[in-house]
This record gives C-alpha cells, sequence and structure tokens, in this order.
C-alpha cells in the first residue's frame, strides 16, 4: 500500500515533522487514534501543533516500519495507562475518594472525583479516569483479590 507520507522524523526538539508526496512540511505533528480501546490498529489522525487534522490514515498497520514505529513510540507516551493490580486502601465509599493502588508501575496514589470516572468497558475491563488527569485500567476486575474486589464493587 502506498502512503502519502514522504517523510516522518524528530526534529532537534523532539516534535515530530511530518512532510507529505505534495512536499508540504507540518512540524509538531500529534497522533490520534479513533478508537485508542477498541480498535487501537484502525483510524488514525495526525493531527497539526494548532489541533487541525493534516492526514488521515485507515490502519496503523499499513504504514511502513519506520514510519509506524515512530508514531507507534508517540502514542505510547501519549496513551501511556498504567494497570492496577491490586487496590490497597480507599480513603471514603463516597467521593471525592483517594485511592492507594498497586500498578504495574509501582504504587501509587489516585483520587476518584465521581463513580461515573469508572467506565465499564466489557469482558471485566474498567478504565478509571483520576483528578490528576492519568487514566488507569483493569484488564479484568473478576481476576483481582478478594480484597481489590470488595473495595472496589462499593464503586461501581
Amino acid at each position: 500500500m502506498s502512503t502519502p507520507i514522504r517523510h516522518l522524523t524528530r526534529n532537534d526538539l523532539g516534535q515530530l515533522m511530518l512532510t507529505l508526496d505534495d512536499g508540504r512540511t507540518h512540524i509538531g505533528i500529534v497522533p490520534v487514534r479513533a478508537y485508542p480501546l477498541s480498535a487501537p490498529d484502525e483510524g488514525l489522525s495526525l493531527m497539526s501543533a494548532e489541533g487541525h487534522e493534516v492526514l488521515w490514515l485507515d490502519r496503523v498497520s499499513a504504514l511502513p516500519e519506520k514510519f509506524r514505529t515512530l508514531l507507534e513510540a508517540e502514542l505510547a507516551v501519549r496513551e501511556f495507562t498504567p494497570q492496577i493490580a491490586a487496590l490497597i486502601s480507599v480513603s471514603s465509599f463516597s467521593t471525592p475518594s483517594t485511592w492507594t493502588v498497586d500498578t504495574d508501575r509501582g504504587r501509587t496514589t489516585l483520587v476518584l472525583k465521581s463513580e461515573d470516572d469508572i467506565r465499564r468497558l466489557g469482558d471485566g475491563r474498567l478504565l478509571i479516569h483520576s483528578a490528576q488527569g492519568l487514566n488507569f485500567a483493569i484488564a479484568d476486575r473478576t481476576r483481582l483479590g478478594k480484597a481489590s474486589r470488595l473495595l472496589l464493587e462499593r464503586f461501581l
């Protein structure tokens, strides 16, 4: 498959620089997945620094490896989502509530502003949006330990 991308690299400031086949160059490109949770390979928008779409890509996997690797590295930073392995404690069973959790990145605390900040994704998966602006994921709530499940059930 042919791609309208002539060149994709990082400049000295670490910004993504995109040159299209028509010769136009865009600096500060931000990749945004259309369906990051349900279909991460389908639909990728390359946005300008001003927030305008520069290029739409149907499939990330269809890109040449050199471009795909660079975009996936940028997406990994943008979509950083620690995985919760255990709930250690909660400050209160009403919100806002401060949770202490063990994640794949270590122990941390998060503030849950509202029960609405816990999103059910199906198959036991949860996405938890903290007051600090970070998302945390639970891959399968049924696989959490009993104590973690009991704490979590109070908020579901």
